[in-house]
């Protein structure tokens, strides 16, 4: 039946996608289709499933620094998150279970609080496949929803492993100093590995091996183990490069995920009556996440956008509900409800963070109500100062074009990056560069003022990796109507083509014109 199954995924997939919706949309109503038909899976689909989380979380290890981790806003912020979530769903759940009526029949506080604790968590598959198309993992909300992602997936494990009855292996004690020890091993050979398959395979290899099977050995989940082996690399100047190269093979494998979500869920409309309700309840949790990301002294703007990320269930509730389930907890018919409220909160949360930007804009003067006083320094606008020229995104190219415009005007031009690492290093280095992006509409109010009164901007240099966040400035700036020059980058013709329907001064495919700089490069040197 694999043929089918891919037929079916890409099917949908690329139809939803013609409506400016994430494949992965497809994938999920693939599954349900296919379940209907009564067409399984098989082995092949559960292995690669598998490895495409695996995979997942060692790339979210690659990315990932201890540091991101303590920072209060993420780790209090999670477990407030999950106790809020939790205490209120669980208190719910058991008003509703005093009817004893249906799905609700010997429905406890203990069935509550295990349906809750569910609940609580929300998806690092999803949260991670869509701010990595939007090219948005590495901002400043990219990082806070990853980071609480990663507690969250922690204490599931913690679960897990109380709930077993299972103490982990004795040896277990010994892993944090034989990771210790294997790390020098690594670094060599990613040191000599070079940049062809052979640094695929080891990234294969790290995940599979030393991360996934040994902590399967050792009595802890293999996942945690892809996630730890990542965060072991992730201080290696290759570990960049090995997540890119990882990068197709992870997005096939998951693509089995979300077709098994909707295979393994048995379809009945008590329960997905339930489902549609839980999947409502998806806005207590958007708007508990950004209130206590607020509180921490987050900007609504940041604030607003990770909760979005963390709206939806988790594949982890599900691990959840089905231990309780095997052990008798809990009813078989909950762990339908929540595969289906899961995969109701995908097709939800995905159109929602697809026009996140566009939602914000409507809802910023009411969401600015909630940010508090002091901010996290790090999370702040910042005046442009006297800067005529903006360039955004300091990646290889927009840092070769500060390089040389900064020859001819001084510091009247500023780089901007959402990367803090990259500002940081930038500016140890001297270089007129802030933390901000093309997206944030506090940034382009405060340059409309600008405008008004001086027409002070008189180039924008666009050099994001995101096509949309392209879009978003270009529409920002003629509604503040900008008088200046506008410059952007693209990586396919037709987002050249686009561009240009824009009315902007110039547009640049990346890859023709690196070609035509090195041909210039070639006749000015060796004629």
């Amino acid at each position: 039946m694999d043929p089918v199954w891919l037929i079916a995924a890409f099917a949908l997939g690329f139809g939803l996608s013609l409506v400016g919706l994430p494949p992965m949309v497809g994938y999920l109503l693939a599954g349900f289709l296919l379940n209907i038909f009564n067409i399984e899976g098989g082995t092949f689909l559960e292995v690669i499933s598998e490895l495409g989380v695996t995979l997942l979380l060692f790339t979210i290890g690659l990315k990932l620094k201890i540091k991101d981790l303590v920072r209060p806003e993420v780790s209090a912020g999670a477990l407030i998150q999950m106790a809020i979530i939790s205490s209120v769903f669980g208190l719910a759940l058991y008003l509703a279970g005093l009817s004893g009526k249906g799905i609700f029949e010997g429905f406890g506080i203990r069935e509550a609080a295990l349906v809750a604790f569910a609940l609580s968590f929300s998806s690092t598959v999803f949260a991670v496949k869509v701010l990595e198309e939007r090219a948005e993992s590495k901002s400043l909300h990219g990082i806070s929803a990853i980071g609480i992602l990663v507690i969250q997936d922690i204490i599931a494990v913690i679960f897990i492993v109380a709930s077993s009855g299972k103490l982990p292996s004795i040896w277990v004690l010994a892993l944090p100093l034989l990771l210790f020890l294997i790390r020098p091993a690594v670094f060599y050979i990613l040191d000599r590995i070079g940049h062809g398959e052979l640094l695929v395979l080891f990234g294969f290899f790290l995940a599979l091996v030393p991360g996934a099977e040994l902590f399967s050995i050792m009595g802890l989940k293999p996942d945690l183990g892809a996630l730890v082996m990542g965060i072991l690399v992730a201080g290696h100047p290759k570990s960049r490069e090995m997540a890119i190269t990882l990068l197709s093979f992870k997005d096939l494998f998951l693509i089995g995920f979300f077709l098994t979500i909707g295979l393994t869920v048995d379809l009945s409309w008590e329960l997905i009556i339930m489902a549609f309700i839980f999947a409502l309840a998806i806005n207590f949790k958007v708007i508990s996440n950004f209130l206590v990301l607020t509180r921490f002294g987050l900007r609504a703007r940041t604030s607003y956008f990770t909760a979005l990320s963390l709206a939806n269930y988790s594949e982890f509730g599900l691990i959840v509900a089905s231990i309780a389930v095997d052990q008798k907890m809990l009813n078989h018919d909950w762990l339908g409800i929540i595969a289906v409220a899961l995969s109701i909160s995908f097709l939800i949360s995905s159109p929602l963070n697809s026009y996140s930007h566009t939602l914000y804009s409507r809802l910023k003067s009411f969401l600015l109500k909630f940010e508090t006083r002091h901010r996290l320094l790090y999370d702040r606008t910042i005046d442009i100062g006297d800067a005529e020229i903006l360039i955004f995104g300091m990646g290889t190219l927009g840092l070769s074009t500060y390089d040389h415009l900064i020859e001819a005007h001084g510091q009247k031009v500023l780089g901007l990056d959402y990367n803090m690492e990259r500002v940081a290093a930038l500016r140890k280095e001297g270089k007129n560069v802030i933390k901000d992006d093309a997206t944030d509409l506090e940034f382009w109010e405060m340059v409309e003022g600008m405008e008004k009164e001086k027409n002070q901007v008189k180039l924008v240099v666009l050099c994001l990796e995101d096509h949309k966040a392209h879009l978003f400035a270009i529409e920002k700036l003629k509604s503040i109507n900008y008088s200046g020059r506008v410059v952007a980058t693209a990586q396919h013709d037709d987002e050249v083509d686009e561009l240009r329907r824009l009315g902007i001064d110039s547009a640049f495919n990346l890859y023709s014109e690196a070609g035509i700089g090195l041909a210039d490069h070639v006749f000015e040197n060796i004629g």
